[in-house]
């Protein structure tokens, strides 16, 4: 079976894009998708990147290009009032969910709640506890796990495994050594699984 590895963080208007499109694509290849949260901001200081330094007029168009997006493939996508947010809680919170068996479940939850439900509530304890009750979970104890030492070395190692293996952006997609960059990458992981069904 391939597989498709997915480095995402929920702070990436784009991530939220390519999770609605990867998945129709994994599935008519039966690909297994692989998810993999890291912290984008920290790779961004890595590499001495500041997203909001870019260009006024290219931040300008960069959201009137999200909402075609959105046009075009029917998602009830919209620019939360809070952006950028921090991402670490709920980038735990998708390795806890992992570890309970629900993390398609929860990564529905927060992206909708943040990028269609203008919920930037996901960051703090309060939100996270909303999600967890919302996926049918005990919301304090999965904010416990969440913020456990144990989950908070896992996204530091699940971070430095994405900046080792060369991701420096999200969403990241890897197809064996085939690094796919970008929500407008798919016809090229398309492309890609058509070819190693056919090898």
């Amino acid at each position: 079976m391939a597989r498709i590895e997915f480095y995402w963080d929920i702070g990436s208007t784009n991530t939220y894009f390519a999770l609605h499109l990867i998945r129709p694509i994994a599935e008519r290849h039966g690909a297994d998708l692989v998810m993999h949260p890291f912290n984008l901001g920290y790779v961004f200081r890595h590499h001495n990147y500041a997203l909001q330094e870019e260009p006024a007029a290219k931040l300008r168009n960069r959201r009137r290009d999200l909402m075609r997006w959105a046009e075009k493939h029917g998602l009830p996508f919209r620019m939360p009032d809070r952006f950028p947010i921090k991402t670490s809680r709920p980038l735990r919170g998708a390795l806890a969910a992992r570890e309970l068996g629900v993390e398609t479940a929860y990564l529905d939850a927060i992206f909708a709640r943040y990028w269609e439900r203008n919920d930037a509530s996901i960051s703090e304890v309060e939100g996270m506890r909303a999600v967890a009750e919302e996926i049918a979970l005990d919301g304090a104890e999965f904010v416990a796990l969440c913020d456990s030492p144990a989950q908070r070395q896992a996204l530091i190692d699940e971070t430095q495994a994405a900046l080792d293996r060369g991701v420096f952006g999200a969403p990241s997609f890897y197809i064996g050594d085939e690094l796919f960059w970008g929500k407008d990458r798919m016809t090229f992981i398309d492309d890609e699984l058509t070819r190693l069904g056919q090898a």
